[in-house]
């Protein structure tokens, strides 16, 4: 199904063979992530715009040239990707651009864009004979395994802070996953779930480690551009923290140019809450790399102090000729109030936190008024519905009465 040519290390540029055992770069370390790469000549043989157009699959595995899976039996059966495009003319309008689109990837399956790498990479555990697959989490990638792993029927192991949302802890228990609540930030986590791994080699599916899971996220952007008949936007939000979605969508753009699918790459924008912004900082800065700091922020999909995939997403930022922004929680809550009730898109802190950073670079003057805008939403809503109740006002509560709703709808301004 795929032409897989090497996998290369981001850092040095070592090249390792496409079935190498290995994740990262063995000179460069746990920084050296790897990039899969294709035969793309192979891939133009049984990848066109044209074939696509014909193709009604609304999954993303209409893009199988380019994913790392090779035996469709290996697949999960759960319908990921396809998610809606939206187009909102009143957004434009309201912030002088020339065209806005949102991305609402809380649509997929367990809720989140997390799915698309989690489809891949329980494809790939299959496909190799694993007998059990794990990652660390904030949330969103773990709810993302369990939900893939049970309908594949393989083991899965999930590390996540004790301080996780709800939400995330029940779907991981419904799923059936063994489920660990780390006293400890995602990095604990992180290195909590490295060392099981390692002991009980489990298959590893953290993004931030495994090259094949950006594959999967990589497809947010094959989608987007197929979305919009091949003429991408000017510029692209999307919310960082390890940097695994934000380095996919750069990764996926790169590989329809380098196809002649497109003829540009997006300007990439990823947005950090100001309490959890490392990578943000080092942009900022020029930095070679990004130093490790803390993670306070509501956008608990975002709170990480120490990404671990800090080099693909500088990468992505640089040579897209992007940009990172800051925002704060209450900008992140007023961005969930105002993306809902511009679109209907229901988004959680980090998704809406995409949003909040066009918000704010628009109001600021760093987007042009010709410029045509994707904000892609990352989760949905109903993952942190305390978030979502502090974004807005309390209900009306009343006796069942006429009389008593029309009182406290005349005290509270109703009409």
């Amino acid at each position: 199904m795929n032409s897989r040519l090497e996998l290369r290390c981001v850092l040095c540029g070592r090249s390792y063979p496409p079935d190498a055992a290995t994740h990262t770069c063995a000179s460069c370390g746990l920084d050296g992530t790897l990039d899969v790469l294709y035969d793309l000549d192979e891939v133009r043989r049984s990848l066109s715009r044209e074939g696509l157009a014909r193709d009604f699959r609304p999954c993303l595995w209409r893009y199988a040239p380019l994913l790392p899976v090779e035996e469709e039996p290996f697949i999960p059966p759960l319908a990921v990707g396809w998610s809606p495009l939206y187009r909102s003319d009143l957004l434009a309008r309201r912030y002088g651009i020339k065209a806005f689109y949102v991305k609402d990837d809380g649509r997929n399956p367990t809720g989140s864009l997390k799915d698309r790498a989690s489809a891949v990479g329980v494809a790939r555990a299959r496909e190799l004979g694993q007998s059990a697959i794990a990652c660390a989490s904030t949330g969103n990638a773990a709810s993302s395994l369990a939900g893939f792993s049970t309908v594949a029927g393989l083991p899965a192991y999930i590390f996540v802070p004790e301080s996780a949302p709800e939400g995330k802890v029940a779907q991981l228990l419904i799923y059936g996953a063994t489920v660990v609540l780390v006293r400890g930030d995602y990095a604990a986590a992180f290195d909590l779930a490295t060392a099981a791994m390692d002991r009980f080699g489990w298959y590893n599916r953290n993004c931030a480690i495994n090259p094949f899971l950006v594959e999967g996220k990589k497809t947010c952007a094959l989608e987007m551009a197929e979305q919009l008949a091949w003429e991408v936007p000017d510029r692209v939000f999307i919310a960082l923290g390890d940097g695994c979605c934000l380095s996919g969508l750069y990764k996926g753009f790169r590989d329809l140019k380098e196809l002649g699918f497109i003829e540009k790459i997006p300007h990439l924008v990823g947005v950090q809450a100001e309490g959890a912004a490392p990578i943000v900082r080092a942009l900022r800065d020029g930095a070679s790399r990004v130093l490790p700091g803390t993670a306070v922020t509501l956008a608990d999909s975002i709170a990480v102090g120490s990404p671990r995939n800090w080099a693909k997403a500088l990468r992505a930022l640089r040579e897209s000729a992007g940009a990172g922004e800051t925002v704060t929680d209450d900008e992140i809550l007023g961005a969930m109030r105002e993306l809902a009730r511009s679109t209907g898109v229901f988004a959680e802190p980090a998704g809406a936190a995409a949003f909040a950073g066009f918000c704010k670079a628009a109001r600021e003057g760093r987007v042009a008024k010709d410029e045509v805008v994707a904000v892609v939403v990352t989760g949905n809503g109903l993952k942190d519905v305390p978030s979502a109740r502090r974004a807005t006002g309390a209900p009306l509560v009343v006796d069942p009465d006429l009389g008593d709703l029309l009182r406290k709808m005349a005290e509270g301004g109703a009409r």
